[in-house]
């Protein structure tokens, strides 16, 4: 028994209905659940979506601090560069998440359709004890992989790359901003953030453990591993402020509870005088871009396009 259900019907539940303590014994015993969709993968998304037909992934893999991490390339050869590139990360929560979900896999093949290349990114899960900074450790150390072998990887010059994630991604993401800015070291040419949870309680934009929902404070506490990185602008940089950002690009949901944490940041990359842009995609709730299907996907996905494409290296 796992808080008070059975084996049988954690393995059976819906994974979004569990408290975070069952997800992570669902996980531990089971892995993590199967998307039940039939259509999201490579051969169906071509099918839909003819553009991306000439979109080439490579699975390569990256040596991270903790191990190897995977991650794709995604290329087109036969889109006009944009001279722009972009490292890019998944979510799930700090818990799950993979390179063949959309949010990772289908957002990859349609910028670099346009002629953005990708690179897509998996971590360290906060799973079996693991918690802040394994998880930001991973995605700085796969940033720094992928500027090294821009011109192999993207066929973009590293003044070019970009860094950007969706949910956990972009917490992570924005944390390895902050720690490049921390460090006095270059920054990527711009970040692009998608539903971020950038506070620990990011329905509030506060740190404040009292305050937060049981399942915010549930993921929040599990991704941190103390109550005192809780403070950390390095694990939530919305709770630091903002100086050192490169030109940021937050779409966040009118659905989504965590659009307080987007608006409360992107005024502090405002006071910081960080060039900021800040959309709120009308009818979208969080997770909206892990649905093809989506029309407020499809918008996203045109703006993350049109942003990022918006100055040139």
């Amino acid at each position: 028994m796992t808080d008070s259900i059975s084996l049988e019907q954690l393995r059976d539940a819906d994974f979004r209905s569990l408290s975070v303590a069952q997800m992570l014994e669902r996980i531990r015993v089971f892995g993590e659940p199967a998307d039940p969709r039939d259509d999201i993968d490579t051969v169906s998304l071509k099918r839909r979506f003819s553009h991306l037909t000439n979109v080439r992934a490579a699975d390569i893999s990256i040596s991270g601090p903790s191990g190897p991490l995977s991650a794709r390339t995604y290329v087109d050869p036969s889109a006009i560069s944009t001279g722009r590139g972009i490292v890019w990360a998944h979510g799930g929560a700090f818990l799950g998440g993979h390179l063949d979900m959309p949010e990772a896999h289908w957002v990859s093949l349609e910028l670099a359709s346009s002629g953005i290349p990708v690179v897509s990114i998996d971590y360290t899960k906060c799973v079996g004890g693991m918690h802040f900074p394994i998880p930001s450790d991973d995605v700085l150390a796969a940033w720094e992989f992928v500027l090294e072998r821009s011109d192999e990887l993207l066929r973009i010059h590293p003044t070019g790359v970009l860094l950007g994630g969706a949910s956990a991604g972009a917490t992570l993401a924005a944390s390895a901003v902050q720690r490049l800015s921390d460090d006095d070291r270059p920054v990527p040419a711009g970040l692009v953030l998608v539903y971020p949870a950038l506070h620990p309680d990011s329905t509030r934009a506060s740190a404040s453990l009292d305050e937060m929902p049981d399942s915010v404070r549930e993921i929040s506490m599990n991704y941190a591993g103390s109550v005192e990185a809780l403070d950390d602008p390095q694990a939530f940089p919305g709770v630091g402020t903002a100086s050192g950002f490169p030109r940021t690009l937050l779409v966040a949901c009118e659905l989504d509870g965590f659009v307080t944490s987007a608006v409360d940041f992107h005024r502090s990359l405002e006071r910081a005088g960080v060039d900021a842009t800040l959309r709120i995609e009308a009818g979208a709730d969080h997770g909206h871009i892990n649905e093809p299907s989506d029309p407020t996907a499809r918008r996203t996905i045109d703006a993350m396009r049109e942003w990022i494409c918006d100055h040139q290296p």
